[in-house]
């Protein structure tokens, strides 16, 4: 008899899943992609990358020092290279930045060689989850609720043309956000297909 005792009644959804495709996250800064893309990935059994932390170790300096000494266009433009490099590696959970699905070729991008799913949080669930960090370059402004507003009516309609939306209302957890996405992403079986 095995020592090993496999108690299947407890897996949770999600875990008899094929990853087909890079299953890429976006949305606004504070929507969530990191703690539930990872919690994601953990679940599915695939590696998490995250996007803004592979371009901060290929420049050995953080995303605001990017901004400050190179500017915006610069970062984009690495931000672009790394989501395509990634996106050619082993099939993954990948969170980008909360800029990087502006972008109609990075768009383009990743409905091709991926799919991407959009954490659709209201405005109050994101400043109540940024507000506090020092961490987000484009709010370092004299009135950052305003900055973030206007960052979220600009980029919810390039947001709204995801593959795959999961609403994050703030009260889920980050193990009920990832049921939300799996539940998403059984609707497309060249993404995940049942194991």
């Amino acid at each position: 008899m095995s020592e090993i005792e496999h108690n299947t009644a407890h897996t949770r959804a999600g875990s008899d899943l094929k990853v087909r495709k890079t299953i890429v996250m976006v949305g606004m800064m504070g929507a969530g992609k990191t703690a539930v893309g990872r919690a994601l990935a953990a679940r599915l059994g695939v590696p998490f990358l995250d996007s803004d932390a592979e371009i901060e170790s290929a420049a050995n300096m953080s995303i605001p020092e990017i901004f400050e000494r190179d500017g915006e266009p610069f970062f984009r433009a690495k931000e672009s290279q790394v989501i395509g490099r990634l996106l050619d590696e082993e099939r993954c959970v990948l969170s980008t930045g909360g800029g990087a699905f502006l972008s109609p070729d990075n768009r383009a991008m990743i409905s091709e060689r991926g799919a991407s799913v959009w954490l659709k949080a209201d405005l109050d669930v994101l400043w109540n989850r940024v507000r506090h960090k020092d961490t987000r370059p484009l709010l370092r402004t004299p009135d950052p609720r305003a900055t973030l507003r206007a960052l979220y009516e600009a980029r919810v309609p390039l947001y709204a043309q995801a593959d795959l939306t999961a609403v994050s209302d703030g009260e889920a957890s980050i193990e009920e956000m990832v049921d939300r996405v799996i539940e998403v992403l059984k609707t497309r079986p060249d993404v995940v297909e049942q194991g």
